[in-house]
């Protein structure tokens, strides 16, 4: 892996983080990676580092994270390489790059997301209140062509999505403290500890296995401290949703009944 990128120098790899560290991964984000970093500039709770895991991007992504960051050197932003493919692994990069340079909280959003305001703020407060895993709202964003009764019928789905996660026979079983909590991989936070005992994302492709799911799980074994905050928002692209239709796109969050060709939706 690369070394980080700290507002206009580079830092080295033994750098600390700052306590809360947020992963995101990217692959040929280009169109959308400066706007999700603009997000993270406005946040009110500002004591973060943003670590963007680059998996082999072939576009400008990491030229704009660079850029970015020598116009903003007030923030701690690193930038780091994962060679293997998959949301999994790059995710699960950045996360432990946040352990292993001494953050106390890790969270995640994704090259393509918007976090509210008040995101890291609310995650903070979450964790105050004594959770170790944190499930945020996820929203769609509201710049993307989608109308209103796509919207409605969008968080519908996902309401819906969440229920039935519940009575899956995949979410159940021997050994889990407390009930299944869908956990959206580009909305979510977790401390440190957690991340380490539970084993972390597992380091897989999108096409193989849904990683935020997986987390859960694992934390479900060990903890009865996890909850879905709803005042904890990021909007998220409806491009799937645009290029599949909602059905089609239910069909892949769900075990991957639903195949496309192109996954990696630009």
């Amino acid at each position: 892996m690369s070394g980080g990128i700290a507002g206009a120098a580079a830092l080295s790899s033994t750098t600390a983080t700052r306590p809360l560290c947020i992963a995101v991964p990217a692959l040929n984000e280009e169109k959308l990676i400066r706007q999700t970093l603009e997000s993270l500039a406005a946040q009110q709770h500002t004591d973060f580092t943003v670590v963007v895991v680059d998996n082999g991007s072939t576009d400008r992504s990491r030229g704009i994270v660079a850029g970015f960051a020598a116009e903003h050197p007030e923030m701690d932003i690193r930038l780091i390489h994962e060679s293997r493919k998959g949301t999994g692994a790059a995710a699960d990069t950045g996360m432990r790059f946040g352990v292993r340079h001494g953050a106390t909280w890790l969270a995640r959003t994704d090259a393509d997301c918007l976090a509210a305001p008040d995101w890291t703020a609310r995650i903070m407060a979450a964790f105050d209140d004594g959770l170790e895993l944190v499930a945020g709202q996820l929203l769609p964003r509201e710049d993307e062509g989608i109308t209103a009764t796509e919207r409605r019928m969008m968080l519908l789905a996902v309401e819906v999505a969440s229920f039935f996660g519940r009575i899956r026979p995949g979410n159940k079983g021997e050994g889990y403290l407390g009930p299944y909590l869908m956990l959206p991989g580009c909305n979510m936070a977790i401390t440190a500890d957690m991340y380490h005992r539970s084993g972390g994302f597992p380091r897989t492709r999108i096409e193989e296995l849904h990683e935020d799911r997986a987390l859960s799980n694992r934390v479900r074994k060990l903890s009865r401290a996890y909850a879905l905050r709803r005042d904890v928002v990021v909007y998220g692209s409806s491009r799937r949703v645009k290029a599949w239709g909602l059905k089609n796109t239910l069909a892949w969050y769900a075990d991957h009944r639903y195949k496309p060709e192109v996954v990696d939706i630009r």
